[in-house]
């Protein structure tokens, strides 16, 4: 047994081999689980990308083997005397991954090709099916995402619980459109056969702790900023400008590392994205990678090939100015971009939205920096600012409100060209070019009257009543703002339903449960109130709870007939007058569907492109 004890094992595993069938015990010490948007995104968008660059249509499934494979990395674990697995390091990316594919699995229910995965996600003894990830704090919600059931995340306070929840959020939204049909099980047979993760196995808890210890003091490799900074510091000849440039830029990393811990890293892949690529990998099979994702994997390599010719980089004198001029002025606007990000700044609160309700980092990122000229004054590089960011929030409102995603894999050729486009461009340049590219898209708010809350985007339908509630508030004079709704520092808020959850209060409109839930969770069925306040009287029938709506914000009152007797700034607000708006004192089906009609305008008015249409420049 002794000798059992020292032995460690190392061997590469598929998803399959990894999962099927296991059973894997989560040791205390990492009990909890605390991936980011960031990360799952990222982890979707690399494994989507990575399948999309070998998937063909014209392929059978058996083709799938030959695909390229992912390395996905190190999990180790610790095997204990009675066989019992538990997970050393490697539980975030391994709950991540059952995540994905619970997700997948509920995708594929409708699908005539599924694939079966049930046995990744579960595992049966004795008839009984119980989770691969035994941790009894997790099962519940595990089986209501399985289940595909609603889960209220605000009801519980535990981090793990309402990251799953929330990250399971985020699959649904990155997850591209066009891997949903037809490419499903080619993609699942990928992920669970075409994924690699080293496996490495103690039989001792003292071994597995070393390698865990290891693998995460001792990483001493030259990141690709660190081999940038070599490069150009190399080109400078003069010692005291050499000195100079190297301060800067010590300055400026410090500083973005108190953004993100790659802070530095998604600088330079957004600037040399937004400002100096002219190419990106097509999105068929065998094409080979281009600038776009060139930079996105070494981009310091990048640099060294094209400074001479993007970048007019030759002499010395070009290294110093450039990066004594140029680099310092986009990384403090790349900094001061995140900083009104986090912080509402009247200058642009669109920038506060996307960061809220935007696209993928790699592509918002790089379309903001893209106008910027470090000859521009700091009131006009905000007024470019704001400008993309109302054009990216209005994008994906459009594509939300018609049950639309936006995955990075599925319009990362689209916002390339438009990064392309948008480049250096003065402040009316801006606008015409982003108002032609409005025109053209397809989305419209015409599908609003259809419009619902499910499972999936509650997220999105809190940012939406944010912005409507918010704008409505603002047009009648009170001082609240987005904040105010999406992220207040005190009590928050909560979407209240019209109608309480009772069935039986509207059979004389609706001979189905599964009909009246749809007309209950319409968006015209839907207002914001303080948390604890619908919760009160919630299921209160609706004449009763007009009564408190008139207490609430404005666009909650202004269901209210009173409210329309007492307030003459919002019956003449200028904003409003196009709205339409009227009360209502009762709730039946069909004023439903005219609050839905409410709501439309509403759209047209805070997402309208007359804003692109104003010429008016700043200098």
């Amino acid at each position: 047994m002794s000798k059992l004890k020292n032995k460690i094992e190392a061997s590469d595993e598929t998803i399959n081999d990894l999962l099927k069938d296991k059973k894997f015990f989560i040791d205390y010490f990492q009990r909890e689980y605390r991936w980011e948007k960031k990360h799952m995104t990222t982890l979707i968008e690399d494994l989507t990308s990575t399948f999309l660059k070998s998937y063909d249509p014209s392929h059978s499934r058996s083709e799938v083997a030959n695909y390229s494979s992912y390395y996905l990395g190190p999990v180790v674990f610790s095997v204990s005397e009675d066989g019992k697995n538990s997970i050393i390091d490697g539980q975030q990316r391994i709950t991540s991954i059952t995540l994905f594919l619970i997700y997948l699995n509920n995708l594929q229910k409708t699908n005539p090709s599924k694939v079966s995965i049930e046995s990744l996600i579960f595992s049966e003894k004795y008839g009984e099916k119980s989770f691969n990830m035994t941790d009894e704090d997790r099962q519940e919600i595990l089986q209501a995402l399985y289940n595909d059931d609603d889960f209220d995340t605000d009801k519980v306070e535990e981090e793990t619980i309402i990251n799953i929840a929330n990250r399971y959020k985020d699959i649904y939204e990155v997850f591209p459109e066009e891997l949903t049909t037809d490419a499903l099980p080619f993609f699942i047979d990928w992920f669970i056969g075409n994924v690699i993760i080293v496996k490495i196995t103690a039989y001792s808890d003292e071994n597995a702790y070393t390698i865990f210890e290891t693998m995460n003091d001792r990483g001493m490799n030259l990141t690709s900023t660190e081999m940038l900074k070599g490069y150009v510091l190399s080109r400078i000849g003069d010692t005291n400008r050499r000195n100079e440039i190297n301060d800067i830029w010590k300055d400026k990393m410090v500083k973005l590392h108190q953004y993100d811990a790659t802070g530095d890293i998604n600088f330079f892949q957004a600037w040399f994205r937004g400002k100096y690529a002219v190419s990106m990998r097509q999105s068929k099979a065998g094409s080979e990678n281009e600038d776009f994702e060139l930079i996105g994997t070494r981009f310091h390599n990048w640099f060294k090939d094209n400074h001479e010719a993007l970048f007019n980089l030759n002499t010395s004198d070009d290294f110093y100015y450039f990066f004594r001029n140029e680099f310092t002025f986009m990384v403090d606007w790349y900094m001061k971009i995140h900083d009104a990000m986090k912080v509402f700044n009247d200058q642009c609160p669109h920038l506060f939205y996307i960061g809220r309700w935007g696209i993928a980092p790699s592509l918002q990122e790089s379309l903001l920096i893209a106008p910027l000229k470090s000859s521009d004054n700091e009131s006009l590089v905000y007024a470019k600012l704001d400008t993309v960011a109302r054009y990216i929030e209005t994008y994906t409102v459009r594509r939300s409100v018609n049950y639309r995603k936006f995955s990075a894999s599925s319009i990362r050729y689209t916002f390339f060209n438009l990064i392309k486009s948008v480049r250096n461009k003065n402040l009316e340049g801006l606008k015409s070019t982003l108002l032609d590219d409005m025109n053209s898209l397809p989305e419209n708010f015409d599908k609003v009257s259809e419009f619902a809350m499910h499972q999936q985007n509650k997220r999105f339908i809190k940012h939406f009543l944010s912005r409507i509630t918010s704008f409505v508030d603002e047009a009648v004079g009170r001082p609240t703002n987005y904040v105010s709704y999406f992220e207040p520092k005190g009590k928050q808020f909560e979407i209240e339903h019209l109608w309480g959850n009772k069935f039986d209060r509207h059979k004389d409109e609706f001979d189905q449960q599964n009909d009246f839930q749809h007309w209950r969770n319409m968006i015209g069925g839907l207002i914001l109130l303080p948390q604890g306040t619908n919760q009160s009287f919630g299921s209160d029938i609706y004449e009763e709870k007009l009564e408190h709506y008139i207490k609430e914000n404005a666009y909650a009152q202004s269901l209210h007939p009173e409210f329309y007797k007492k307030n003459p700034n919002f019956v003449n607000s200028r904003d409003l007058k196009e709205v339409e708006f009227e009360p209502f004192p009762i709730m039946k089906k069909e004023n439903i569907k005219e609050r839905n009609e409410i709501v439309k305008a509403l759209c047209e008015k805070i997402w309208s492109p007359s804003f692109f249409e104003n010429d008016e420049s700043i200098n």
